[in-house]
């Protein structure tokens, strides 16, 4: 199999590489929209699918994240950026934590649990773009 050199033909093959993913991806809803009339909330997230669609989505936000720093039309600081992200994810958290713990049936260690979590979450985006911008800014030095 010969590869493609023409960038039309790129094009085209990476449009037709989108029109599967969107039906791909709309296949998976009506599934787990299925199953979410079925079995309700717990049966549709025992389904397989269920974990095959989050990974594919967080997938897909990630690569998104690489290209929307190339198209970034201002130059941003890239430790200004990741320290305000900081800040806000710490915030979040720290109000998750309290309103956790103070909801009953909680304990202090659940609004932890979860507020580590999400905090977890929100900081390892934060550490990727700061590594595109950083990565971009050195380039654009060179």
């Amino acid at each position: 199999m010969k590869k493609i050199k023409d960038e039309r033909l790129i094009l085209k093959n990476l449009q037709h590489i989108r029109i599967a993913y969107v039906v791909q991806t709309l296949g998976i809803l009506l599934i787990l929209g299925y199953e979410l009339i079925q079995g309700g909330l717990e049966g549709m997230r025992e389904n397989p699918i269920w974990l095959v669609f989050m990974l594919t989505t967080v997938v897909y936000a990630y690569v998104s994240m690489s290209t929307s720093v190339d198209h970034e039309r201002e130059k941003r600081s890239p430790k200004k950026s990741l320290a305000i992200g900081l800040i806000v994810t710490i915030t979040i958290a720290a109000g998750v934590v309290v309103l956790t713990a103070m909801t009953p049936g909680f304990a202090w260690a659940d609004g932890f649990l979860i507020g580590g979590i999400l905090c977890v979450c929100g900081l390892v985006p934060l550490v990727y773009i700061y590594r595109l911008r950083m990565k971009r800014t050195m380039e654009l030095e060179e």
